[in-house]
């Protein structure tokens, strides 16, 4: 098969693989429809994709009505045409996988990380990556890029960690150390933006013009889309929903107070779940436990998380008013606790029509971090961003 990649150079070739990519099969008629392109532009923009195996025509269709013209031939993107590695990581494990041009996933490990410091992690990522390309020859040929998911302050740009408060790292140029120790192309992104491009490419955003995810568990994340773009701000930290002052206190990490994350993360409700209960062990399963078994003390720990989460979700759609929200996240687990007070929070403070904008709960497994790493790696065929 041939090395080369597909020649996205014009906002025309964009257009056309995009939506192959993300709501094919479709055909050239539906995609002049929906770009607004001629059809020989669209003709014209296929025709490199085609010849470099990156899309394929499907046998054409039936005539829909006699005299309708020559019957449809969609075209539809070759999954395996070329595998990404996405992996996420966390303070305890590397979660990596191969996925295909869709970041349907191929292959799946996960590794323990014996220590957090950078140059463990890049030894054990490149370890993780060596054993999952060896899964088939395949992967070893047609895998060129890697993308990575970190939590915090991530310059995607310039491959940088700028701040990642979970890791203790500042100021890491992790996609170039990773791009050594492996030999792949690297894209560096915050995991929740990472998650919020598989989101609008293969996911519940995929053809809304704006949308936001929020992640719920050991931080709470935010990721926007508006106008079909994902928003990164000025400085990269747009979305740090988790860091929106919602009550006079508690101290947050980030050196601010009150913020959701001080109130609603995983480490905050056990803080609080063991101050109230006075039992100083409590676990975060024995919390969840308690609550659900009627203790009013525990049930009223997780009403104020799902007060301040509701909060925060009121703001994004006061300020952005999106198509819908998608909360997602490990927190998941104990949804049923929060929930009341995140929908009778939100029916009250949301303004107007704001209101109207549905919350759609979404489980999310560890391996949708690391799919999600894998959708930007993918975007790299549009972008370029990888070092």
């Amino acid at each position: 098969m041939s090395p080369r990649r597909p020649p996205i150079t014009t906002q025309a070739s964009t257009a056309v693989f995009t939506q192959v990519l993300t709501q094919g099969p479709v055909s050239r008629v539906d995609l002049a429809r929906r770009t607004g392109l001629s059809s020989a532009a669209i003709t014209k923009a296929a025709r490199p994709f085609l010849d470099a195996g990156y899309l394929e025509e499907l046998e054409a269709g039936e005539r829909t009505a006699p005299g309708a013209g020559r019957p449809a031939s969609p075209l539809v993107v070759r999954a395996d045409r070329e595998f990404f590695v996405g992996v996420k990581i966390t303070t305890e494990d590397l979660i990596g996988v191969v996925g295909d041009l869709r970041t349907q996933i191929r292959a799946s490990a996960h590794h323990q990380l014996a220590a957090g410091d950078v140059e463990h992690v890049v030894g054990a990522l490149a370890e993780l990556v060596d054993e999952l390309l060896a899964r088939s020859p395949e992967y070893r040929e047609r895998t060129h890029v890697m993308g990575v998911a970190v939590s915090g302050d991530v310059d995607r740009a310039t491959g940088t960690v700028r701040y990642s408060p979970f890791l203790g790292w500042r100021d890491v140029p992790l996609a170039e150390l990773l791009a050594e120790a492996t030999g792949l192309k690297v894209v560096l992104e915050n995991d929740v933006k990472a998650l919020t491009v598989a989101e609008q490419w293969f996911g519940e955003g995929v053809g809304l013009s704006s949308f936001a995810l929020v992640t719920v568990g050991t931080g709470i994340g935010c990721g926007l889309v508006i106008g079909g773009n994902l928003v990164a701000g000025a400085h990269g930290v747009a979305g740090e929903l988790g860091h929106l002052a919602v009550a006079a206190e508690p101290a947050c990490h980030c050196g601010g107070t009150g913020c959701v994350e001080a109130i609603a993360s995983t480490d905050a409700i056990v803080a609080r779940a063991r101050l109230v209960t006075g039992s100083p062990a409590l676990s975060m399963e024995q919390a969840v436990t308690g609550a659900r078994g009627g203790d009013p003390l525990l049930r009223g720990v997780f009403d104020r998380a799902g007060h301040a989460i509701g909060l925060g979700l009121t703001a994004v759609a006061n300020l952005v008013g999106p198509e819908r929200i998608v909360v997602s996240g490990e927190g998941l687990a104990a949804y049923d606790l929060f929930e009341p007070q995140i929908r009778e929070t939100f029916a009250r403070q949301a303004f107007g029509a704001a209101a109207d904008c549905a919350l759609i709960i979404r489980p999310l497994p560890f391996e949708e971090w690391a799919r999600g790493a894998a959708s930007v790696a993918v975007q790299s065929l549009f972008s370029g961003h990888a070092h």
